[in-house]
């Protein structure tokens, strides 16, 4: 008879006479973070091996690339990881333009590190009122949806949707920004950083916070560089890399910001990495709101980016464009390039491969998220049951950026 899980079984007794059991935790359990079921053997209450078990939310987007245009593509960047579908579009759209040669204007570009940047004050929010929630801090979950809330609404302004935006087009901007944009970022901004107070007022100084995080989820720097992994996890670690300062794109080189760094390398030292993340991404949507540039928010190619509307009313050119890019698409020269971005997880790359033809020849996204899931057991096994949830809370890991 198989060993079923949660069963005790022959081979599960310990030389001490002590038994391990063999448990799930997962696929639904909302520590998660997502559809991950993780196998785990205890021996007590103490983790003696951890194994994480993806694939329970495979989309086949990577495969959907491949039969769908350049400009229908946009939409599938959306899906992979929920929470900063704009990172997505960013880097994806970067990659084609780097193929095409295009050149984007600069009110494009600063327009997309602003929402770039209130996309990542989206995803630390949702991390931090779920992560809290997880080991038992309740009302930091309503502070930081409500502040989400105004950001989605931002978000709906200037696309229509809350979520999956599809705001960044090859080329630029999908629309041109609306009406009052200025002003609703502006109340937006200038509260911000008395709520983020207001989060460490309830966490940062907390005996029961500092005592279910200081200490837990440690793993070494020699491991996170060897399984791959990035963003605020390595830099909870001492590491200051940041593709934002180290290869700066879409022109984050004319913002100041510092990258927050510690050094104790646990959940504690996450928390507050990402707590003062979401203080510097403050600061760039403050500069972009300040010295955001006048003029175009969309490339002049007008074989790449659909004409406006009243154009094509008046102008045949237009009209025939216009046609041509949404039911053929348009020509990437062929070539392949390697485009990387920092999301709120971590390093996100997208690897193109164009053959010359409207649709993409190969499509692989470098997820942060699946790098920073291999290190799930190298931080909780010899560890208290217990703070195997707290420890994979502060990896911040999406499922669907995993599996695609």
């Amino acid at each position: 008879m198989p060993e079923l899980p949660g069963v005790f079984t022959e081979e599960t007794v310990t030389p001490s006479g002590g038994r391990r059991m063999t448990l799930n935790m997962g696929p639904q359990h909302p520590s998660t973070h997502g559809v991950l079921r993780l196998l785990l053997e205890l021996d007590g209450e103490t983790v003696v091996r951890a194994e994480p078990d993806i694939g329970y939310l495979h989309t086949g987007i990577e495969k959907e690339f491949e039969v769908k245009t350049y400009q229908q593509a946009v939409t599938l960047t959306d899906r992979i990881d929920y929470l900063a579908p704009l990172s997505n579009n960013l880097c994806y759209c970067l990659a084609a333009e780097k193929l095409l040669g295009l050149e984007i204007p600069p009110m494009a570009q600063w327009m997309r590190v602003m929402l770039t940047e209130l996309t990542r004050l989206n995803s630390h929010l949702v991390w931090l009122g779920t992560h809290a929630i997880d080991i038992g801090a309740m009302s930091v979950f309503l502070y930081c949806f409500r502040e989400r809330e105004d950001i989605l609404r931002i978000f709906e302004a200037f696309s229509g949707q809350r979520m999956m935006t599809s705001y960044f087009r090859i080329g630029g901007l999908a629309l041109e920004p609306p009406r009052g944009w200025q002003a609703r970022v502006k109340k937006f901004i200038d509260a911000f950083p008395a709520n983020v107070d207001e989060y460490e007022d309830l966490l940062t100084n907390n005996r029961i916070w500092m005592g279910r995080t200081k200490g837990v989820g440690k793993i070494s720097i020699e491991d996170m560089l060897d399984l791959g992994v990035t963003g605020p996890m390595i830099r909870a670690a001492g590491i200051p890399w940041d593709a934002r300062k180290d290869e700066p794109y879409s022109s984050y080189d004319q913002f100041q910001f510092n990258v927050p760094t510690r050094l104790e390398n646990d959940v504690y030292a996450r928390y507050l990495v990402r707590v003062e993340e979401m203080r510097e991404s403050a600061k760039i949507v403050k500069q972009a709101l300040d010295g955001m540039p006048s003029g175009a928010w969309q490339a002049d190619a007008p074989h790449v980016v659909l004409p406006q509307r009243e154009k094509m009313k008046t102008q045949m050119e237009a009209l025939i464009y216009h046609f041509k890019i949404v039911t053929e698409g348009f020509r990437v020269p062929a070539g392949e390039v390697y485009q990387v971005i920092e999301s709120p997880r971590g390093e996100l790359g997208y690897y193109m491969v164009s053959d010359g033809t409207s649709k993409p020849y190969r499509v692989h996204v470098h997820g942060p998220s699946f790098g920073n899931l291999q290190a799930v057991p190298e931080m909780v096994e010899g560890r208290l049951l217990a703070d195997t949830i707290a420890s994979i809370g502060s990896m911040d890991f999406v499922l669907g950026d995993t599996d695609r």
